[in-house]
């Protein structure tokens, strides 16, 4: 019940953004961004985001962080965090300046909801290179949810962090982020997880994702989020719930993308060659559907009717485009160019 009531305010309270078949968006959370040290546990997938987010920058796809970039219950000095990660933030602020950079909070960085935090850290950034300051992330206005709405059939998707009506992370947040501040945080760095979390905890995390699917059909609206850190891709299509994953699993991280009309769950992993070679590679895990196949306020006949014309439609120009650079990088693996972490 309260879990509807809040997904429901905040559905109401969304601001609108306008998509359309052309446009290119991919969902990422859950980074957890922290200072470098022992217990941040996105240090390990670092490279892995920064050739995805690269990729995504180059293919004029538009970024939407939906929750726990950083882990600010465990680190609340925003600085370390920036200069732990400057490679990071050197390329979403290549998103933001190009309005290519939408972002929503979620209970580890709940600070972004304090307009005067936001100011304070994320206006300007000093280069401690050239020992000067400049516009970072100004004017950033972070949101508690947005909706997706395509601009010619009206379908939308709500897009959330996700734990809205989840107790220990929702109007308990205060009590979880002192426990993990000054608790929990040194436990990480002996691999000793919180079992309160979600992400560690099945039972929650099931109890947490029959809420979503509870609202999605009482509501009629596909949902896009975090916050359990276990990617879904809806094989029910009349449920249609979609989770992003995260980017803090072993060696991979996991996004949802939006392309050309069709989504898609898609993983960027970290393999080895014969040459002991390490390079990233980019791997449909779900997908791609035409996004007509979840409007669900449509009957069931007049969506696979849309769906099959999606398609019929252009298929070799379609997914020409929304494949951007697979192939080449897969050329690149065979000749032995592909993107090195021993280089990094």
């Amino acid at each position: 019940m309260f879990t509807d009531r809040r997904l429901t305010e905040a559905y109401e309270n969304a601001k609108k953004v306008y998509f359309d078949d052309d446009s290119r968006i991919v969902f990422m959370s859950d980074a957890h961004r922290g200072d470098g040290s022992l217990s941040d546990e996105f240090l390990k997938n670092r490279n892995i985001f920064v050739h995805a987010l690269n990729e995504y920058y180059e293919n004029d796809y538009t970024f939407i962080e939906i929750g726990d970039g950083e882990e600010f219950l465990e680190y609340s000095n925003f600085e370390h965090i920036k200069n732990a990660h400057t490679d990071v933030y050197a390329v979403i602020k290549k998103f933001f300046d190009e309005d290519r950079y939408i972002r929503i909070f979620g209970n580890h960085d709940i600070y972004l909801q304090n307009e005067r935090f936001v100011k304070k850290n994320f206006s300007i950034n000093y280069d401690e290179y050239t020992e000067e300051y400049f516009d970072f992330l100004k004017e950033l206005e972070p949101l508690e949810a947005i909706v997706l709405k395509h601009r010619y059939t009206s379908q939308e998707f709500f897009t959330i962090h996700g734990h809205q009506g989840d107790a220990p992370n929702d109007q308990f947040w205060f009590f979880t982020m002192l426990s993990i501040k000054f608790f929990w945080r040194f436990f990480h760095r002996f691999g000793i997880k919180n079992p309160a979390s979600p992400s560690k905890n099945i039972n929650r995390r099931h109890k947490i994702e029959r809420n979503y699917s509870k609202w999605i059909v009482k509501h009629q609206r596909p949902l896009i989020c975090g916050h359990t850190h276990r990617f879904k891709f809806p094989k029910d299509k009349s449920i249609p719930y979609f989770n992003t994953g995260c980017g803090v699993y072993p060696a991979s991280i996991t996004t949802i993308e939006l392309a050309e009309g069709m989504i898609r769950l898609v993983r960027w992993k970290t393999y080895v060659n014969d040459e002991g070679l390490l390079y990233i590679k980019r791997e449909t895990m779900r997908g791609p559907e035409p996004i007509e196949v979840f409007d669900t306020r449509k009957p069931q006949k007049v969506v696979e009717y849309l769906a099959l014309r999606k398609k019929q439609q252009s298929k070799e120009v379609r997914e020409e485009r929304a494949a951007f650079r697979e192939a080449k990088m897969s050329q690149d693996k065979i000749n032995g160019d592909a993107y090195d972490l021993n280089e990094r």
